[in-house]
C-alpha cells in the first residue's frame, strides 16, 4: 500500500513566545501541495513569526513544524523551500546573473539561471550589478534568488511593497505561472486585493491564532458578506444591529453603514419598517472582512474560524 505524500507545510499545536507577548499561540496549519495561500494579519499578529518559524530560522517553543514531512532547515537545504524575505542588503560588485547563478549552484537541483531571470523579470538587467539597481530591480533580484533552486515552496513575505502597478502585475503573472507548475506558494502581504485575485486560500492570523481560513468569498461571507447603507434622514439609530442579518453598525454622520450576513432580510426589514433614502447595497470586500476579523472588538471567540470544509 502505498503512502500519501505529507503536506507542503504543517503546524501542529505550534507556540513561540518573546516574554510575555505570545507572538503564536498554539496554530495548527496544513497547506497542501500546489496551493498558493495568502497569509494576512495586522503589523504583529504573528506573520513574521510564523514564516521564520516555517524557514527554520525560529525553534518553537512547543509544537512540530513540518515542510513536506522534514524539519524546515532539513527541507531548506534541499532545495524543496525558497524565501523572498523584505529585509537583506545587495551585494557590491556582483551582477544579477553572477548572483542568481551562485545561489542556484548551492542546490542539489537549480532552475536555469535565464528562466529564473525571465520569471522574475531581470533579463534585460542580467548583467547589472545588484547595488545599482532601482527598489523595484532589486526586488524582482529577491524573487529570482528565492526561485534559484526550483523549490517546490515558495515563500513571500511581501513580495510587492516596492514595486509600481505595471510591476506588480507583472510580478503575480510570474507567480501564477510558476504555481501553475504544481508549486506551492505562501505568500503575505497588506495588498488585501492582491490575496483576493491570487490566493486558492486566505489564512487570517491574529494575536498568534488564526482567525479566519478559507476562500476569499468564504471569508468576506463568514464576516458579514453585504453592506447595506442608507441616510438617516434624522432618525434614530437605536436598533439597527437587531435588524435581521446584521452584525456590525457603522454611522458616518448622517449615514447608516451595516454589515449583514443576509442583505436581502435586512433590506426587507428597513422597507417595512418605513421609507429608507439613499439605499445602496453592495458585497462586502476582503478589506472589510478583514477589518471585522481583526478589529478590537472581534476575536477568535466572537468570529468563528472559516475552514475550506465548512458551508457558508
Amino acid at each position: 500500500m502505498t503512502q500519501s505524500a505529507p503536506p507542503a507545510v504543517t503546524f501542529t499545536a505550534v507556540a513561540k513566545a518573546f516574554g510575555p507577548v505570545r507572538a503564536v499561540d498554539g496554530v495548527d496549519l496544513e497547506i497542501r501541495r500546489g496551493e498558493t495561500v495568502a497569509l494576512l494579519g495586522r503589523n504583529g499578529a504573528g506573520k513574521s513569526t510564523s514564516i521564520a518559524l516555517l524557514l527554520g530560522l525560529d525553534e518553537p517553543d512547543a509544537g512540530e513544524v513540518r515542510l513536506f514531512g522534514r524539519a524546515p532547515g532539513r527541507a531548506v537545504r534541499a532545495g524543496l523551500t525558497g524565501a523572498m524575505l523584505q529585509e537583506g542588503q545587495p551585494i557590491p560588485r556582483v551582477t544579477v546573473r553572477e548572483l542568481v547563478a551562485f545561489v542556484g549552484s548551492t542546490y542539489p537541483r537549480p532552475m536555469p539561471v535565464d528562466e529564473a531571470l525571465e520569471l522574475a523579470g531581470l533579463t534585460a538587467v542580467a548583467g547589472r550589478r545588484v547595488d545599482r539597481l532601482s527598489g523595484g530591480q532589486a526586488q524582482r533580484v529577491r524573487f529570482a534568488v528565492a526561485l534559484a533552486g526550483a523549490p517546490a515552496l515558495l515563500v513571500l513575505d511581501e513580495p510587492t511593497a516596492a514595486l509600481d502597478v505595471a510591476a506588480r502585475r507583472a510580478f503575480w503573472d510570474s507567480m501564477r505561472a510558476y504555481a501553475a507548475r504544481g508549486n506551492t506558494v505562501l505568500f503575505s502581504t497588506h495588498y488585501l486585493e492582491e490575496a483576493d485575485d491570487n490566493a486558492d486560500r486566505i489564512v487570517v492570523i491574529d494575536q498568534g491564532r488564526i482567525v479566519a481560513d478559507g476562500t476569499g468569498e468564504q471569508i468576506k461571507r463568514a464576516a458579514g458578506g453585504g453592506l447595506v447603507s442608507f441616510d438617516l434622514a434624522g432618525g434614530p439609530t437605536a436598533g439597527l444591529a437587531a435588524l435581521p442579518g446584521v452584525v456590525a453598525v457603522e454611522v458616518r454622520g448622517d449615514r447608516a453603514r451595516l454589515r449583514s450576513d443576509d442583505p436581502d432580510a435586512t433590506v426587507v426589514e428597513l422597507a417595512r419598517l418605513g421609507a429608507v433614502r439613499g439605499l445602496e447595497v453592495a458585497p462586502a470586500s476582503l478589506e472589510d472582512a478583514f477589518l471585522t476579523l481583526t478589529s478590537t472588538v472581534a476575536s477568535p471567540a466572537a468570529v468563528p474560524p472559516v475552514r475550506e470544509s465548512e458551508t457558508v
